[in-house]
């Protein structure tokens, strides 16, 4: 595995423009100064949903966004773009965002998430941006059930210059969590990032094992994790969002970290999890590099998804 070059991050959380998606669909409904109607109100959800919004949240969404165009006394399309755009911002504003605090130390991130999504390199990306702080961190191999998993990991860990705490492929993962959280201690270290299985044989195995993980973790050190986050792939689309649920439901899910958004993503899936499950989006995935991970902005990201 070869470490990409840093690259300074760009403006804009580092989204980059897209040349269609919902922006241009939207463009197209509204077109620029022409009366809003029932229709148009119509076209505007068909054009979120097919941004993987969903069809509840677009609902609210949308009756949400259609009370503040009339109060703003809203009559073309440009006033419903306005409309819209204020209120997925608020929206995501409210269940708060870019808010990562690691806490008294050392701090336990758990990571959870199926397979597929980014979530070891999500962490190594975390592991540079927290070394680049001046933080000391650990990583610990808790998917122990893929062998590429844990020396995935440990490319990582050296490339970053982080230890990585694992044992053989199949050992318990609680095992590796509990040794990679008393290492933290005796070390003295900010942080342990702990990578978990995505996939077992069927999803309960799956869920029970990352509760056992979470109960060793507190148990070890009441308190922690300090954070619980999930790696969710923006081009899931639907599928995500039954996906953040799972999670949520067994592991208390307490940020989401949306990755692949650079490439063909929606984007809506964005809004219907962190809405759904009442967590904020922490971090965005905005390339491959090592340091393209950066704090979500509502802002840049409703600028990015309008663009089109």
């Amino acid at each position: 595995m070869t470490m990409a070059r840093p690259r300074r991050e760009p403006t804009g959380m580092g989204l980059r423009a897209r040349p269609s998606g919902f922006g241009t669909r939207l463009r197209s409904i509204l077109g620029g100064g022409a009366p809003a109607t029932d229709a148009t109100w119509d076209e505007v959800e068909e054009a979120l949903i097919g941004a993987d919004v969903g069809a509840e949240a677009t609902l609210e969404l949308v009756d949400a966004a259609r009370d503040r165009f009339r109060d703003d006394g809203g009559r073309t399309g440009d006033d419903v773009r306005r409309a819209l755009a204020t209120e997925i911002r608020d929206r995501l504003v409210r269940v708060g965002s870019g808010g990562f605090v690691l806490g008294d130390p050392p701090s336990v991130i758990l990571f959870v998430g199926v397979n597929g999504t980014g979530k070891t390199t999500t962490i190594a990306k975390l592991a540079h941006r927290l070394v680049s702080e001046g933080r000391s961190v650990a990583l610990a191999a808790a998917d122990t059930f893929r062998a590429a998993a844990v020396e995935q990991l440990r490319i990582w860990g050296e490339q970053v210059g982080v230890p990585v705490i694992a044992q053989r492929p199949g050992a318990d993962p609680g095992a590796v969590a509990f040794d990679a959280v008393a290492a933290a201690e005796s070390r003295n270290l900010d942080a342990v990032l702990v990578d978990t299985a995505g996939r077992l044989q069927n999803k309960q195995q799956l869920m029970d094992e990352l509760a056992k993980i979470r109960r060793v973790i507190e148990r070890r050190m009441p308190g922690q994790p300090r954070h619980v986050l999930l790696v969710l792939d923006a081009t899931t689309g639907q599928n995500g969002i039954l996906q953040a649920e799972a999670f949520s439901r067994e592991v208390g899910v307490t940020g989401i970290v949306l990755t692949k958004l650079d490439g063909s993503a929606k984007g809506g899936v964005a809004l219907a999890a962190s809405d759904r499950l009442g967590v904020p989006i922490v971090f965005a995935g905005v390339g491959e590099e090592i340091d393209a991970l950066a704090p979500f902005d509502p802002d840049a990201f409703v600028e990015w998804l309008f663009a089109g």
